[in-house]
């Protein structure tokens, strides 16, 4: 009932640490608080599958405005995680406003809104970060960014394709640069593409340019051993991007789902 630390660990399953995180907005003269604890690392894609969040706020917000804040920051940031590509019926997330701090209740014209609605985007984001890179069994968080799109939904479509791709996980699991199977990933997206303008980088290391190889697979191979890795994918066809966050997949994934028995 009095700390958020325990709060987070009280709601871990097969997670390995606790998450929480907190971010603070300025309100003219007062300064608010947002913070939100998650647990979730094994079922969860697509959408929010298999997780349990919980955010809370001392900034009063109307509820229709809350309501369309949280919406946004779980669509580019929850609803873009896979650590398995499945799922169960347990799945929430929600926030709380108190009003507390004691301000005029933002609501979705105000001028303070958009610094509580980027503040919140940031927070959710650092919780599926943080839930990514506990996946079951991982040993890495891969970002996976898509830029050049004719459309969001259609930059969406193949980050989450990317992110999916049980090859993609094992190789960059493996450390092992095969763009190869990150431009098949694309490929069977259904997305428009041309594979002339495809660009594809491996934590900056630009492995595909205009759609060839450019021989730079030793030098991304070295840059494979941290626990955060960029996968960056330009179409060249527009200007909508969009993120999916994904972990690799190791044998400790069999492990723990091979004998977990509910």
């Amino acid at each position: 009932p009095s700390s958020l630390p325990e709060t987070a660990e009280a709601i871990m399953t097969t997670d390995t640490v606790p998450k929480m995180s907190l971010k603070t907005v300025s309100l003219g003269k007062r300064r608010g608080a947002i913070a939100g604890v998650v647990k979730g690392a094994g079922m969860i894609s697509p959408k929010v599958a298999t997780m349990l969040c919980y955010i809370v706020t001392d900034i009063a917000v109307t509820p229709h405005a809350l309501d369309s804040a949280l919406r946004e920051a779980a669509g580019a940031s929850f609803n873009r995680l896979s650590i398995d590509n499945d799922m169960s019926t347990n799945d929430t997330v929600m926030i709380m406003a108190n009003g507390s701090l004691g301000n005029r209740p933002l609501t979705k014209g105000a001028s303070r809104y958009r610094s509580f609605k980027r503040a919140l985007n940031e927070l959710t984001l650092d919780l599926a970060r943080m839930m990514a890179l506990d996946g079951e069994g991982a040993t890495k968080l891969i970002e996976i960014t898509v830029k050049g799109a004719r459309t969001e939904a259609g930059a969406e479509t193949i980050a989450s394709s990317v992110a999916n791709s049980m090859l993609v996980k094992t190789a960059i699991y493996g450390r092992d640069p095969n763009w190869g199977r990150i431009v098949a990933a694309i490929g069977y997206a259904g997305v428009e593409m041309n594979e002339a303008r495809l660009n594809v980088s491996l934590n900056n290391i630009k492995l595909v340019r205009n759609g060839t190889g450019t021989n730079r697979e030793d030098e991304a191979r070295k840059s494979l051993g941290g626990s955060h890795i960029l996968i960056d994918i330009d179409l060249g066809l527009g200007r909508k991007q969009a993120k999916a966050l994904t972990c690799d997949l190791t044998e400790n994934y069999i492990r723990i789902n091979a004998h977990y028995s509910t």
